[in-house]
């Protein structure tokens, strides 16, 4: 009640709403990157079975771009709140498609070891596979393992295409080609293992959801 020498108190509601939170619309940069990458795939194919060694440089340099955008759609898309179905599921596919087919491009040429190849690429779909089926139950982000693999590897293929005599001394040619493949060595190494750990890591999922 109001009266003489009561102020009537209006309370007011000051909160207000929070806006329903919006999901990354399909058409962004980070998507376009991936495309991007999934397009350049082909192209880098098709200029490694030209010969020549200009042409091969050419490669390396379509190789480098597309490794690039690997690197930066992850960020735009973590960082800018662009994460969609489509990445999730177009990424690793894009990723894994440019490195097997220069890791498969290097065996043929004769550059690398098939049973190199072979390991890297059982190893790589086995995971993207479990990780895909793994999806319903946990999410298995990339370790630090995994993203050292992937590091390992850009350094190792990137050395093995590169023509270093095309404008290197010989001495120095051969020096950076003996560090590529110490990178594909170490490479493997880490592929092995870290396939090893998210294997483990899949069982240890399996048993926490049956003892539940």
């Amino acid at each position: 009640m109001s009266g003489p020498g009561r102020t009537k108190l209006t309370v007011m509601n000051t909160k207000t709403p929070i806006p329903p939170e919006r999901s990354a619309p399909l058409l962004n940069v980070a998507n376009a990157l991936t495309v991007l990458r999934l397009i350049l795939v082909p192209v880098f194919v098709w200029l490694m079975l030209q010969p020549g060694d200009p042409i091969r440089l050419l490669a390396t340099a379509v190789f480098i771009v597309a490794a690039i955008t690997d690197r930066l759609d992850g960020q735009l898309a973590r960082s800018r709140n662009l994460i969609t179905s489509f990445g999730k599921i177009a990424d690793p596919i894009a990723d894994k498609a440019l490195t097997l087919s220069a890791f498969i491009l290097l065996s043929v040429d004769g550059r690398l070891w098939w049973w190199v190849t072979i390991v890297i690429i059982v190893r790589e779909l086995g995971i993207t596979l479990l990780r895909f089926i793994m999806l319903r139950r946990a999410v298995m982000a990339a370790s630090r393992g995994g993203k050292l693999k992937t590091t390992l590897q850009m350094i190792g293929i990137i050395g093995l295409l590169t023509p270093w005599a095309l404008f290197l001394p010989d001495a120095l040619a051969t020096v950076l080609t003996a560090l590529a493949y110490a990178a594909i060595g170490a490479a493997l190494v880490v592929t092995v293992v870290t396939g090893v750990d998210y294997v483990l890591q899949a069982r240890r999922i399996a048993r926490a959801e049956e003892a539940a």
